[in-house]
């Protein structure tokens, strides 16, 4: 069953683009473009949200991440 978001997709893209461009701007390796995507991802759950939810968040975020992997 697809996933609908409350977020519009231009929305997301545009975010996306941006991030993309500052990636490319600097020229950065895909495991260093992992590594800081990784990172705000951490950021963001450490950040914001209860400590009681964090693992759960975490977790739902690594099965969508690999539920949305190319594997062909």
């Amino acid at each position: 069953m697809p996933v609908t978001s409350k977020y519009q997709d231009k929305n997301v893209e545009q975010i996306l683009s941006d991030v993309v461009n500052v990636l490319e701007k600097h020229k950065v390796s895909t495991d260093l473009s992992l590594m800081v995507v990784g990172n705000i991802a951490t950021n963001i759950i450490n950040n914001n949200l209860p400590a009681a939810q964090r693992k759960v968040i975490a977790e739902k975020f690594a099965q969508a991440l690999l539920s949305s992997i190319d594997t062909e």
